[in-house]
């Protein structure tokens, strides 16, 4: 299958979890309408999609997937969504950082989208709590070679998540001693009410030490995040400098959003990091 191809079967998709998750449920003929494409293929569609475990299929068609806000998916299983969508977050929100400087990242996988874009940048200081993310720079540095300029990585240990993510009292006093620039942070839900929020008791409070260490608080997110509530709530809107996301996220929530941060960066749009 060509590059072209699959980036098909990825928008696809994507349209059909949004519409699954909007109207509470589709059926296989109405999809086939919708997007032009045969019943075989839409079918293929929704196994895939529920290999992912994001939609439950159902007799002639599929329905949304009703998660406990304690439910934690795993690295593997968030990584194959919304690709397209975190990608381009990722080239946002690599121009927000300037050569020498002292970032961080936190698990997940839009911050391991970024962490590939941010390996040639000059003289960086990245701390992380992401085995996924330091593999990232580690990998890098070991096919080019010793260069000057290379990143300084401080993976900073911990309990391990199914996220990947490390978390508990270990990593929280190795970042509560140090200070960044920015934080590039991944959630796994944001809303107006419960601020950002986690399923994992151990990772909130871990989150919580990264937010209080930064100067500035830049949160990287896909449209499917917002709604979401996990049970830990970590930090509130107003402690978000800067939230970057994709052009699925609706006006609504747009007018929402600018009511809490100072900023909102869209991805792809004409006015991609305009103050609000």
């Amino acid at each position: 299958m060509s590059e072209n191809q699959n980036l098909l079967a990825e928008q696809r998709r994507s349209l059909i979890l949004d519409e699954v998750r909007r109207r509470g449920g589709v059926r296989v003929n109405e999809l086939t309408r919708k997007l032009g494409v045969s019943d075989m293929t839409v079918r293929r569609d929704l196994d895939a999609l529920a290999r992912q475990g994001v939609l439950e299929k159902v007799h002639g068609g599929a329905v949304p997937v009703v998660e406990a806000s304690t439910h934690e998916p795993g690295f593997e299983a968030k990584s194959g969504l919304e690709l397209t969508a975190k990608e381009d977050i990722a080239k946002a929100a690599a121009e927000l950082v300037a050569p020498g400087s002292a970032i961080a990242l936190s698990g997940g996988t839009t911050t391991y989208a970024l962490a590939h874009h941010l390996v040639d940048v000059p003289d960086l200081t990245v701390v992380t709590n992401s085995v996924r993310v330091a593999d990232v720079f580690h990998v890098a540095q070991r096919t080019a070679g010793p260069r000057q300029g290379a990143a300084t990585v401080v993976l900073t240990g911990g309990v391990r998540t199914p996220s990947d993510s490390l978390v508990g009292p270990v990593a929280d006093q190795a970042i509560a001693a140090l200070h960044f620039d920015v934080l590039f942070l991944g959630v796994h839900g944001i809303s107006s009410e419960a601020g950002l929020s986690t399923p994992n008791l151990a990772e909130a409070e871990t989150n919580r030490r990264l937010v209080q260490s930064a100067r500035r608080v830049v949160v990287v997110a896909d449209h499917t995040k917002w709604g979401v509530v996990g049970l830990s709530s970590f930090a509130a809107l107003e402690q978000v400098d800067t939230l970057v996301t994709d052009a699925g996220l609706p006006e609504a929530a747009r007018a929402e959003i600018s009511e809490h941060l100072r900023r909102l960066t869209v991805a792809g749009e004409p006015d991609e990091g305009a103050d609000i």
